[in-house]
């Protein structure tokens, strides 16, 4: 019913404000950019505790006129809209020799010799445990505050090609911002020149917390660029690109590494990095040629020989799918804090405490989310995208991430969402709005929580066509043998015209 439907609207705003709320509640605490893991578990709890008593309150306006209803869900949303986040800053989109403008995220880096190291830095960060790691295209400002609105407590920039970051400022600009909030943060950057990483590292350094060093790409691209893990063949190039910046640049410099197959050669690179002069070392425990996170688990035990080997903080990134998990890892591996990646992209409240959503205990993954979850995060993440510009394929790219599972089923909604060629908000909150509608009216008639994928009408005309070429190629194999009984003891040559005709009807049907 229409009386219904205003309900929910008004019960989700409300969530929604006490959310936001929560959030900048728990910026107004934050020193030096970074909250402690106990600030941001007290703020999730309120978060969540202001979310349920939102809804009686929704429910008790069942005594209300339709009218009252969609006045409250208005006030609601227009109160969660009208916080605004701080001011985001971007590098100017020319090349020359001024300075950037004046900008309240850009601070005084330490300096080369006055720069934190080890734990020293770990702790002036605030002993971050729950971290965002770089995402090519992923780990942008927008994504990064929605993460820490949940609990995480470090956020990675998306991996940054120093090259192209020092000569092209089109690029500088579409691939970094940040804002005051934004803190604690770590630049990531992948190169193979330490003059031209020591270059670009510079340039960022006012705005972040430590310029980190992708060794762990496995991608195609990283092979053709030579970077990422396919530097770990050039242990001389390593050791050149961190001992540059830690010898040369005003902040902190950290590595992202993957492992090799056998521990002995692990534990002599994670050694030649620490050396080198990385203040806080990622270990993915995968090895390059291992890419199929979901085939193949992360190596935890070889974590913790290097955490063991180590002086310097060490963190774990693999198989990091709930919290529960991470804290998991934590124990397993004695890791200083943890790195969720793919995960996260499907559940940014991977960290929040209490779970923001509850795990199922079904023997299902806890990913992707169940339920109006994934959805309500979503509609969040497009709110916070109204402050910070955000380039529509990153919104694309965790639109499909989030609900996915359910455009799979609800395919009239997907061929509207990618019907949307510019990122207009509104428009697509509206949309998220439509799709939460939707589950919540189908989980209230049939109590599924789950998608049941839909095939397209493209899909099912694909499958009709190998269904008929398939019946094809048996109608003509058929005849073909029916033709050799009947013509047994001919020649070979009996046979070449019939082969002839059969392979011209499948053609033809096919």
């Amino acid at each position: 019913p229409l009386f219904t439907r205003r309900m929910r609207r008004a019960s989700l705003a409300c969530a929604h404000l006490a959310r936001l709320r929560a959030a900048h509640a728990r910026s107004a605490s934050v020193v030096f950019g970074a909250s402690s893991s106990s600030e941001t578990s007290s703020s999730a709890r309120a978060a969540r505790a202001n979310s349920s008593a939102a809804m009686p309150e929704a429910d008790a306006t069942k005594t209300t006129n339709d009218g009252d209803l969609d006045a409250r869900a208005t006030a609601a949303h227009a109160a969660s809209t009208s916080a605004t986040l701080p001011r985001e800053f971007r590098f100017r989109a020319v090349n020359d020799d001024a300075d950037e403008p004046p900008h309240e995220a850009r601070r005084a880096p330490p300096g080369a010799t006055a720069k934190a190291r080890g734990f020293a830095f770990f702790e002036a960060l605030g002993n971050p445990r729950y971290q965002v790691a770089p995402m090519v295209d992923q780990s942008e400002l927008a994504f990064r505050e929605l993460c820490k609105r949940y609990g995480a407590t470090l956020g990675y920039t998306p991996m940054i090609h120093a090259r192209l970051f020092v000569e092209s400022p089109k690029y500088r600009r579409e691939i970094f911002s940040t804002s005051t909030r934004d803190r604690p943060l770590l630049a990531q950057f992948c190169a193979n020149d330490p003059e031209i990483l020591l270059r670009a590292a510079t340039m960022i350094a006012p705005y972040c917390d430590g310029v980190d060093i992708n060794f762990g790409c496995p991608q195609r691209i990283a092979k053709r660029g030579n970077y990422g893990a396919f530097l770990m063949d050039d242990w001389k190039t390593v050791e050149a690109l961190i001992r540059k910046l830690d010898e040369e640049l005003p902040v902190p410099v950290t590595a992202k590494i993957r492992v090799y197959d056998d521990l002995e050669t692990t534990l002599k690179y994670a050694k030649m990095v620490e050396a080198a002069g990385a203040q806080i070392v990622a270990v993915h425990g995968r090895t390059r040629e291992q890419k199929r996170c979901a085939d193949i688990r992360a190596n935890w035990a070889y974590i913790r020989a290097i955490k063991d080997a180590l002086k310097v903080p060490v963190l774990a990134n693999g198989d990091i799918r709930s919290l529960a998990e991470a804290r998991a890892c934590l124990e397993a591996t004695g890791a200083d804090g943890v790195l969720s990646a793919e995960p996260l992209l499907s559940n940014p409240a991977l960290f929040s405490d209490p779970p923001f959503y509850a795990a199922p205990t079904d023997g299902y993954a806890p990913i992707p989310l169940d339920g109006v979850a994934a959805v309500d995060l979503m509609i969040e993440y497009f709110d916070i995208c109204k402050s910070y510009t955000t380039s529509f394929s990153y919104i694309r790219g965790h639109v499909w991430k989030l609900v996915g599972h359910w455009m799979s089923e609800f395919t009239d909604l997907r061929d509207e969402f990618v019907a949307i060629k510019s990122p207009d908000m509104d428009t697509l909150i509206a949309w998220g709005m439509k799709m939460r509608t939707r589950i919540e009216e189908l989980e209230r008639t049939t109590g599924r929580r789950r998608p049941i994928p839909v095939k397209t009408e493209r899909a099912l005309a694909r499958e009709a066509a190998e269904v008929a070429k398939q019946a094809a190629i048996e109608e003509s194999q058929r005849e073909e043998d029916a033709l050799r009984e009947i013509n047994t003891g001919h020649e070979l040559a009996v046979d070449l015209p019939a082969d002839a005709n059969k392979r011209q009807k499948v053609a033809d049907l096919a």
